[in-house]
């Protein structure tokens, strides 16, 4: 007999900001696949008996991507409810895509549930929202700052206008400042988003000219995310945590 695979977005880190539908399948599930970014508090939801196997997701801490696709068929052909959980949403820069095509591919049901990305919740919760007619953001663009075989990301993939949201920048922050450089005004207001809807939130404002210092002089680290665009003048007024 087979069981299935639920691919579910955990949210962006506060571990209220699961769905219904993920919170309702993490609670039956027999075995959860889960990356370092989820909300560990999550795990706490789980059925006492199920299977917990940890994947990373970091670098050089990581289960490759090949042994986690074999590893969800594996599970769900021993008759098992099967949740990969991963942080964000599955399908937003997450390989979600991948792991479920495999899935299916091995004739295995996989259902995908949609999570809060983190590209947009994060700098809400800075007070940062991602488009605003006050400052002519009519959109935003979603962008990882490297591609495969950790190359930065190309030139092209970076807009002119709108709002520009930045995961995974801030191990090539020199390069990837350099790169905005070369497309957007050096005057533009950006923030850096460390541990994002969390209690261990940090945020460091300043312009692009001046990305590599910001992060250098507050000491950001990964996971954090880059909000490029007018829209981070919004902060001063929309900031009411303390």
């Amino acid at each position: 007999m087979k069981g299935k695979v639920y691919i579910v977005g955990a949210g962006p880190g506060d571990p209220e900001l699961i769905t219904l539908k993920g919170l309702k399948v993490l609670q039956e599930a027999d075995v959860i696949i889960y990356d370092r970014l989820i909300p560990i508090e999550l795990l706490n939801y789980c059925k006492p008996k199920s299977e917990k196997i940890y994947v990373g997701k970091n670098i050089g801490d990581y289960v490759i991507q090949d042994d986690i696709n074999k590893l969800l068929v594996k599970k769900a052909l021993e008759n098992k409810t099967v949740v990969r959980l991963k942080g964000g949403d599955p399908y937003v820069l997450g390989r979600g895509e991948e792991e479920c095509m495999y899935v299916i591919s091995n004739g295995v049901e996989c259902e995908v549930i949609p999570g809060v990305t983190s590209a947009i919740a994060v700098p809400a919760y800075a007070g940062i929202p991602v488009t605003s007619r006050l400052y002519s953001a009519s959109g935003f663009t979603v962008i990882s700052a490297t591609q495969a075989e950790d190359k930065l990301i190309d030139v092209d993939y970076i807009p002119k206008k709108g709002t520009l949201i930045i995961l995974m920048g801030i191990r090539k922050i020199e390069e990837l400042t350099n790169l905005l450089l070369k497309i957007r005004d050096e005057r533009e207001p950006v923030a850096v988003i460390q541990n994002g809807t969390t209690q261990q939130q940090r945020v460091a404002v300043g312009i692009l000219r001046d990305l590599t210092s910001i992060v250098k002089e507050n000491n950001i680290t990964s996971p954090a995310i880059i909000v490029v665009g007018e829209v981070v003048k919004l902060r001063e007024y929309l900031w009411k945590f303390k």
